[in-house]
């Protein structure tokens, strides 16, 4: 909490400096409706007229007891540090939010992640199943669970306090976003950190003591949150990310929230080959946490760690494709080979709703145009050095020189060339991979483009034709092929 961290070191100077005048300017000066500031006044000020007002005002934006926020609580709520919790504590702020919405769900009663996985994913209190499905096993799970439950109570009370009576959920929005992303100051992680801890930003209480989080860290705190305020939301998943909006009829309220929960338009999270976006269920969203965690163990080659987690994470997406092909690689990587077949086979021609062409990795594999060492290379994890892009690369090239059919590592090598700016050997890859499958849309766009950059307009022309060709055939027109087309226009007209 950087913003209220600073307030605190600001405020224990003053009274080295101010007499009671400025000590009341100062009262006077705090945001009515902030319960962080009225709190931490009232620890600093605790015997003054103003600390006292102070704590009757974060009372009546509470609607509780004055004697349950004194002493640790009122440090509580701004230091955050729901970990260290008393007993006391917690049945102070349950008692606080007793009347909060998501006491109205079955799920807020479930001690168990047993329980919360035979809800229906309408029933289920998002925070406190995913507390429940991370400490599953743990000692003292239930009452590490109580504790962040309450932290999240908290978070929602003070939001509530900022809103006005029968508020809408336009100004719901609004104000979550205030608190979580301008007074908490919650952020997304540095590339270099995510990457190597994706855990550490995707669990719930770690994104609540340390206010960063990935995409989908963030996005289960917001939906926490809004299940306590009564604020319905949607749950998204474009390829490789996750976000939440709110609908009203027709009119849909787009909240990205590793950008301070601003509404970005629906197009910005399509692709070439993702021609409809992917609602969630809560349930589902909880076996995304697990689904994040086992896919770092996947790259980082710890394959057992990759399978407990990806089973872990089929318990609440049991008919999820891509939790099924990437346990079936699992699988395969730690011997478990006829599991791993078995899988693959349910999902080698599945073409999901939302993309316009299905992977082909599976029935590479399948068909013997690929062994498992060969999947292992693709899955291998590259940083931001050119040396692991080049070890990448090495083991995908002597993959292709013994299944030069695969279509997947021809992408890869692809991939590698265009990391190193070698554009000339990416047109190559991509070639070798259009021999053997020209319905790939990204593949023919990427041909388009670097086609365009050499001039030679008459095969950039071809290959876009192609990719459009492609994604008509699903009633999809990608705006990147719109924007091409535009290009080659002014270029070279057809």
């Amino acid at each position: 909490m950087v913003y209220i961290e600073a307030m605190i070191r600001w405020l224990v100077f003053l009274p080295l400096i101010l007499g009671a005048v400025e000590t009341k300017t100062l009262y006077n000066s705090l945001d009515p409706g902030s319960l962080t500031q009225a709190l931490a006044f009232y620890e600093l000020y605790p015997e003054s007229e103003e600390g006292k007002a102070a704590l009757q005002r974060a009372s009546r934006l509470l609607t509780g007891s004055i004697e349950a926020l004194s002493g640790s609580l009122a440090r509580l709520v701004h230091r955050g540090n729901s970990s260290a919790l008393s007993e006391s504590e917690v049945v102070a702020i349950e008692h606080l939010a007793a009347h909060l919405p998501n006491r109205k769900l079955k799920g807020y009663l479930a001690q168990s992640e047993k329980e919360v996985l035979a809800l229906p994913s309408e029933e289920i209190d998002l925070g406190r199943a995913l507390l429940l499905s991370q400490l599953d096993g743990e000692e003292g799970a239930i009452t590490t669970t109580r504790a962040y439950s309450a932290k999240l109570d908290l978070i929602a009370l003070q939001i509530l306090a900022k809103l006005p009576p029968n508020a809408t959920s336009e100004q719901k929005i609004r104000a979550t976003n205030h608190y979580i992303f301008e007074e908490m100051h919650f952020r997304f992680p540095p590339q270099s950190r995510y990457a190597k801890e994706i855990d550490l930003y995707t669990f719930l209480p770690s994104v609540m003591d340390n206010h960063l989080g990935v995409c989908l860290g963030v996005s289960n705190l917001y939906l926490a949150i809004a299940q306590r305020i009564g604020l319905p939301l949607e749950v998204v998943t474009p390829p490789g990310h996750i976000y939440v909006r709110y609908r009203d009829g027709e009119k849909i309220t787009n909240i990205e929230t590793t950008a301070r929960g601003i509404d970005v338009p629906n197009e910005r999270y399509l692709g070439v080959n993702t021609r409809k976006l992917k609602e969630r269920t809560v349930k589902e969203t909880i076996g995304m946490t697990h689904f994040n965690q086992a896919s770092v163990f996947l790259h980082n080659e710890s394959f057992e760690k990759a399978v407990k987690c990806y089973e872990k994470a089929k318990l609440y997406m049991p008919d999820d494709p891509l939790v099924k092909e990437l346990l079936g690689y699992s699988y395969l990587f730690v011997d478990k080979v006829e599991l791993g077949k078995q899988l693959l086979e349910e999902v080698r021609d599945m073409l999901p709703e939302e993309y316009v062409a299905k992977e082909n990795m599976a029935a590479d594999y399948l068909d013997g145009r690929v062994d498992k060492e060969g999947i292992r290379a693709i899955f291998m994890e590259v940083d931001e050095t050119r040396s692991s892009i080049l070890e990448k690369q090495r083991r995908i090239k002597e993959v292709l020189d013994r299944y030069p059919n695969f279509q997947a590592g021809w992408h890869q090598l692809a991939v590698s060339w265009l990391q190193l700016h070698r554009f000339k050997e990416a047109t190559s890859a991509l070639k070798q991979f259009h021999e053997l499958n020209s319905n790939d849309p990204v593949a023919e766009y990427y041909l388009a483009i670097l086609h365009g950059e050499r001039r030679d307009f008459p095969s950039a022309w071809n290959y876009l034709k192609n990719a459009e060709a492609i994604t008509h055939k699903r009633d999809f027109s990608p705006k990147a092929l719109r924007e091409l087309r535009r290009e080659l226009i002014i270029l070279c007209p057809e």
